[in-house]
């Protein structure tokens, strides 16, 4: 960028601006006052109500990943009350000890629709998130001048993983297939009356599979408490992708390996996939 530039943009606001002020202060020349007519009476004319066209339905778009799932053999319980049989459920999948100390019991399907809704974005708040933040602080290197993640800071999401690595990505599909039109009613209720929400899921897996591996920790720079990027590119990604970019380059395979087996199952056919609900076989013995 030429330097001059700015100044020459200052330069023209200050005249303009003092042209103002002069313009504003300076005092108008004597003059005769003029005699001061009555205005003309302009008749009014009536008021004739017109009519407002109503705008054109707004087309929804076309569903692309449409689940092919049977329905539950018992009926499903209100989205208000589906925190108490979702997490028998999620516990008996997951592990009840993971179950009570990594995720939030409230409003599960409304935090799980609101966090998958907005892991592509550029800001995904902690507060939605179905699971409990990692505990400590990030985990940081010097070397020199420069700052990075440092490669402890993976442990700090050992729990995590562990879960993900032993979770029966087939079950916890069927599950969701099951409770699916509670899913569905929590994305309408956020504001899409139009969306899908299987296929903002797909979108949300897919942008979480693009996520970089860079060869060696991110770099970053402290800007009072937080920390961004160092790398432009690696900055502007999504919210998702920045976390898969903390935890560590082995717990982002782990987790996109996982991803892509829960992608698969949820965009082909499974008619065949029993139900979770009353399918207590399905569940392993904590």
């Amino acid at each position: 960028m030429n330097d001059k530039k700015p100044w020459m943009i200052v330069a023209v606001l200050l005249a303009v601006v003092g042209a103002g002020a002069y313009l504003w202060l300076r005092k108008p020349p004597p003059e005769t006052p003029l005699p001061v007519a009555a205005p003309p009476v302009v008749p009014v004319a009536p008021v004739v109500a017109s009519v407002v066209a109503t705008p054109p339905a707004v087309e929804a778009p076309p569903i692309l990943h449409p689940l092919d799932a049977p329905p539950p053999a018992q009926p499903l319980p209100s989205l208000d009350a589906s925190d108490a049989p979702l997490a028998q459920l999620l516990a008996g999948l997951l592990g009840d000890k993971p179950w009570r100390t990594l995720f939030v019991p409230e409003a599960i399907i409304r935090r799980i629709v609101a966090t998958v809704d907005n892991l592509p974005r550029q800001d995904a708040p902690a507060k939605m998130w179905p699971v409990r933040p990692a505990g400590g602080w990030l985990a940081t290197a010097e070397e020199g001048a420069a700052l990075s993640i440092a490669p402890e800071n993976a442990g700090r999401y050992a729990a995590y993983a562990a879960v993900l690595r032993a979770a029966d990505m087939a079950a916890l599909a069927a599950l969701y297939r099951d409770f699916y039109p509670l899913f569905q009613q929590a994305y309408v209720e956020l504001g899409y009356p139009q969306g899908y929400f299987n296929d903002r899921l797909i979108v949300a897996i897919d942008d979480l599979l693009a996520t970089p591996e860079p060869a060696a920790p991110p770099r970053l720079v402290q800007e009072k408490v937080r920390y961004r990027f160092a790398d432009a590119d690696l900055d502007r990604r999504s919210a998702g992708q920045k976390i898969l970019l903390r935890i560590g380059v082995a717990h982002t395979r782990l987790a996109k390996q996982r991803l892509a087996e829960l992608r698969r199952a949820l965009t082909r056919p499974t008619s065949a996939t029993p139900s979770v609900i009353n399918d207590e076989k399905r569940r392993p013995t904590t």
